[in-house]
């Protein structure tokens, strides 16, 4: 990388960033360190883990910045390969399963890094692809992301599934596919889905998914149907949300985290402790961050200097915007329980880590969004 792109590097971005890491850090403490059955006994247990992964994560921040990020032919499909071969690893024996998914190999989640070099990948093709105007030329696209969709659903890992298909769905709308077409094609899917849990409900016929994940996507309509069941998580979850009021309980006094009762308070549940904690004031602090960082990112994305600059740039948006969108709505009641992680915010290595590569690749789309010409 030229020096002079320096002068071009986001630093909005770069702040924004580090703040959301910084509260994240002391959230996780706050969440982890009275639970001695959860960090055997190291009140800092999760957030050395925690920071080591930040460490990471920003080395490959910085790394990121260093080379272009227009990959080539043979690049995009080296990484493409190794998408699908990390996706496939976690099927195998050396896998490890947590919470009802076999999401773990190597203590790692290759699912966390495969949204990204799906997000690259795919960006490059629909950039070189002349059109998107009919359902024909949908084809190649739903191949791309079909493979390593159906290796995430083996899993396996719904939340997951549903982050990759609202990127690719927003990447090729920016790409030129009518959104009417895209939006008939969404009609279908929700039509073929209803239809597959009416005729489990009526006829018995089996699903998919397994019958706790329909539990925990159903449960934020009615959560009093099962309230010490599936509807506990959702019921403790909108308590603590609703307990912290304007100001909040005072930093590291939240009691439903911290007395056990909302479970994966330092994963899922974590925006629940902040503003049990922080109240309106402080949760409302931590949203305006997430507006500057998706504004940051559209506005990458809108002045990159190519077509695969701008998709990439969408595609890492949509990631962080479903994130953001789905894990506090399942905090406050409105959306379904689907263990998507807060980015930046929840306790995890693998997505702080690829969270963190993703921001690399928008301040490197920035920074050479222009030729030099001195």
């Amino acid at each position: 990388m030229d020096r002079r792109h320096f002068k071009n590097i986001d630093f909005v971005l770069l702040v924004v960033t580090g703040l959301l890491v910084m509260i994240g850090l002391v959230m996780i403490y706050s969440a982890t360190h009275a639970n001695t059955a959860l960090n055997h006994g190291d009140p800092y247990s999760f957030v050395k883990k925690q920071f080591i992964c930040v460490v990471i994560g920003a080395i490959g921040l910085l790394l990121l910045i260093f080379f272009d990020y227009r990959v080539s032919d043979r690049v995009s499909q080296f990484l493409y390969g190794l998408n699908l071969l990390m996706l496939a690893l976690v099927l195998t024996p050396l896998a490890r399963t947590a919470n009802g998914a076999q999401s773990w190999v190597f203590g790692v989640q290759p699912s966390e890094f495969a949204k990204v070099i799906l997000i690259v990948t795919l960006g490059k093709y629909l950039a070189e692809k002349e059109s998107l105007d009919s359902f024909y030329n949908f084809i190649g696209p739903f191949i791309h992301l079909g493979f390593p969709l159906l290796l995430i659903l083996l899993q396996p890992d719904l939340g997951t599934a549903l982050v990759f298909v609202f990127i690719a769905f927003i990447m090729m709308y920016t790409a030129g596919a009518p959104g009417w077409k895209l939006s008939i094609l969404v009609l279908v899917c929700v039509v073929g889905i209803t239809g597959m849990f009416l005729a489990n409900h009526f006829f018995g016929l089996p699903l998919p998914i397994k019958h706790y994940q329909v539990a925990r996507l159903t449960s934020f309509v009615n959560p009093e149907i099962d309230p010490r069941g599936s509807g506990w998580n959702v019921r403790q979850a909108v308590i603590a949300v609703g307990s912290g009021q304007f100001f909040g309980k005072g930093l590291f006094r939240g009691t439903q985290g911290r007395l056990g009762y909302l479970p994966e308070n330092h994963t899922d549940f974590i925006f629940a402790v902040l503003c049990e904690e922080l109240g309106f004031v402080g949760s409302f602090g931590v949203l305006c961050l997430f507006f500057i960082l998706v504004w940051r990112g559209v506005r990458i994305a809108y002045q990159a200097r190519d077509k695969a600059g701008t998709l990439t740039a969408i595609g890492i948006i949509a990631m962080f915007l479903f994130h953001i969108l789905e894990n506090i709505g399942m905090n406050m009641g409105i959306m379904p329980i689907t263990g998507i992680p807060l980015p930046f915010i929840s306790s995890g290595g693998s997505s702080m880590i690829a969270n963190l590569v993703s921001i690399g690749i928008l301040i490197n789309i920035w920074a050479r969004r222009q030729k030099i010409m001195f």
